[in-house]
């Protein structure tokens, strides 16, 4: 089995250490993550200026290679230039702090996976709900466990799904169980506020308050909340279709038709 393993919080991270070391013993891995953190890169990709891949190494052996962008360029990177034969699947992860309800739009964690959904390979996103983590191995043994499974149901997941997987910090025996959940509604009210460093110059920090609107434990948010690990399957396809079905009444393509407009 060939994993492809890679994140946003960069090569240097724990987290992908421990998933890789994990993973290690199910597969074969190569691990492609960003040379710095891309925490929030969503899925942007790199066009104006070159990639570089740098391999590193740790405890004198091979650990991966660190590339100069994005997480979404580290998989197109790893299936089609450094890997010899494209994997079978796709990890990205630990990601340090959670990944669920509005969340999933920023997250390079999730881009990872849905580029390699995008690419028709099989992925799945694991992430930890702390921005200081300090319990990654029972994500990292849920992965392996995870990942087999994917593989064989791959029949009953569409192409261009993905699993997003979120863990609470939690020790394991504090953790209730799992869910498999759908994707929650409460986000963060982000504000840009204005501060001055000590040149008297003005700047901007994002920060901002969580407004929770998720209860019901099949929702992500709720059930990390409620320390459950949370399972659920995303997918990259935007439309809306209850509304498509209703804008078919509207009639648009004559809004720019002359002969009605007369």
């Amino acid at each position: 089995m060939r994993i492809l393993v890679s994140n946003d919080d960069g090569i240097d991270s724990i987290g992908i250490s421990i998933l890789a070391k994990y993973l290690k013993e199910i597969g074969e891995v190569t691990v492609v993550a960003p040379q710095r953190e891309q925490s929030a890169a969503g899925h942007s990709i790199t066009m104006q200026v070159p990639l570089r891949v740098n391999k590193v190494f740790k405890n004198d052996e091979l650990f991966g290679y660190a590339v100069t962008g994005t997480p979404a360029d580290c998989i197109k990177m790893g299936i089609r230039n450094i890997m010899v034969t494209p994997p079978d699947i796709v990890v990205s992860g630990i990601n340090n702090g959670s990944n669920a309800a509005i969340n999933i739009i920023y997250s390079g964690t999730v881009s990872a996976a849905r580029e390699a959904a995008i690419m028709d390979v099989p992925s799945l996103a694991f992430s930890v709900t702390n921005h200081t983590a300090k319990h990654y191995e029972y994500a990292a043994k849920l992965a392996c466990r995870l990942v087999p499974l994917v593989l064989q149901k791959q029949n009953e997941i569409p192409v261009g799904t993905l699993l997003n997987v979120n863990v609470p910090d939690l020790p394991e025996e504090e953790i209730k169980g799992i869910k498999l959940t759908k994707q929650g509604k409460s986000k963060w009210d982000d504000i840009y506020e204005e501060r001055t460093d000590p040149y008297g110059r003005k700047y901007y920090w994002l920060t901002g308050n969580l407004v929770e609107v998720d209860e019901e434990l099949d929702n992500d948010h709720a059930a990390i909340k409620n320390n459950f690990v949370s399972i659920t399957p995303i997918h990259f396809d935007l439309t809306d279709y209850p509304t498509f079905e209703k804008m078919r009444k509207w009639e648009i393509e004559h809004l720019l038709n002359n002969k009605e407009s007369k």
